[in-house]
């Protein structure tokens, strides 16, 4: 390290304190409307180890009997479980029974706080005033979800606050190449009317692109159930457009109506009756919501999901302008070895889907997409609320919600 960087990062270390005090530990007022319900009761144990740091676990359960579990490593949700119209409680998201399945090559981000940069990056390049930069590059050409050891690859600093588990990382300058050392915060609460809400801040030292995610992997029948039941899931999706992407799907630049096409999914939508007739065997493509209100930062419709067969269903609300649907059409096929997941479950193709509010893909790279630049003094908010609940009559939302 020059003696440059040791008085950029003496700068940057001098604001920590300051910034944790005022952002993330003191009681904050956020757009997610979280103080309006009683929090969950939340518990804390150890989770395993990675080369000798201790993995926390945290548990938050509501009064509806559901509970969720986050670890500290990569700010992880590893279980979500609540009842169906039955009473019957079911662990709804894909992951692993230990810290060893996260750390595997089979682990596919599952339930991960993605970043500095969820998605994808156009040959890990971009340009900042002037200035070109090299991120790493994990698939093929271009950079994934932050690069080879992306945010979801390292451990964070929790503690509870006000009924909320709140994870923070320091992500150094030069972190996979990316520009300006980021403070980086995420906050989770559970109410006692099924919301999961997911704060993500972070300030930086130096100008850098930033698009975090939650990259959580939904089947409402249970985890293990797999495309047999995910085929049964209605979707409403609140998107009018998309980004059409080539075939490494990178964002060619054109942003295009889903109007009168396989895109278009306004309208409930059972998810057997189209999956089959996406381009690349299944959705795996950011759509965009409809232009902001005047309010900033305000949380708006994203998606409704229902399995009929439980009577549960999952309402999504964010201040992001995309949304990626992931119907996780790269989990091995049914014919091949699965993923060995939780309670000895194998977890194939078709057998999750995963709603990630966000940027818009490689927006640093596309003039015409939302900005993703984050510059000193300024602070990066992404909010998203998960509502999980049962219905014991089948209803839906439509397009009203926009």
């Amino acid at each position: 390290m020059t003696t440059d960087d040791k008085i950029e990062m003496c700068k940057v270390m001098s604001t920590i304190t300051g910034i944790i005090t005022t952002y993330i530990v003191l009681p904050f007022i956020s757009t997610l409307g979280m103080t309006e319900c009683k929090s969950s009761l939340i518990t804390a144990q150890n989770w395993g180890s990675i080369n000798g740091r201790v993995i926390e676990q945290y548990t938050l359960k509501n009064e509806a009997g559901q509970e969720v579990d986050i670890i500290t490593y990569g700010a992880t949700i590893t279980n979500i479980k609540i009842p169906d119209k039955h009473g019957n409680v079911d662990d709804i998201l894909l992951g692993f029974d230990n810290i060893s399945g996260y750390l595997s090559s089979d682990n596919p981000y599952f339930g991960a706080t993605v970043g500095r940069v969820a998605n994808r990056i156009a040959k890990g390049r971009f340009v900042i005033d002037g200035k070109k930069y090299q991120v790493s590059r994990n698939i093929g050409e271009n950079s994934l979800h932050g690069g080879t050891k992306g945010w979801s690859f390292k451990v964070w600093n929790a503690t509870i606050e006000n009924g909320s588990v709140v994870m923070t990382l320091l992500s150094e300058d030069g972190d996979e190449g990316f520009p300006g050392a980021v403070i980086a915060s995420a906050t989770f609460r559970l109410s006692n009317d099924g919301k999961l809400c997911i704060e993500m801040k972070t300030f930086t030292s130096k100008p850098t692109p930033i698009n975090l995610t939650n990259h959580a992997y939904f089947n409402l029948a249970g985890h293990g159930t797999n495309a047999e039941e995910l085929y049964k899931h209605r979707i409403v999706l609140n998107a009018d457009r998309w980004t059409v992407t080539d075939s490494d799907s990178i964002p060619t630049g054109e942003i295009r109506s889903v109007k009168d096409s396989i895109m278009d999914l306004r309208k409930p939508t059972v998810l057997g009756d189209v999956i089959d007739k996406v381009p690349g065997g299944g959705y795996d493509y950011n759509f965009c919501l409809p232009d902001k209100s005047s309010k900033v930062n305000e949380n708006r419709f994203v998606a409704e999901v229902e399995h009929v067969g439980s009577g549960r269903y999952m309402t999504v609300h964010s201040n992001q302008p995309g949304v990626q649907l992931y119907t996780a059409n790269f989990l091995p096929a049914t014919n091949a070895t699965g993923i060995l997941g939780k309670d000895g479950k194998h977890y194939f193709r078709h057998g999750a889907l995963c709603l990630e509010t966000q940027n818009y893909p490689d927006a640093v790279n596309h003039a015409n997409f939302p900005n993703s630049i984050l510059r000193p003094g300024q602070l990066y908010l992404h909010t998203v609320c998960y509502k999980f609940g049962v219905k014991k009559m089948h209803m839906i939302a439509g397009i009203d919600y926009v």
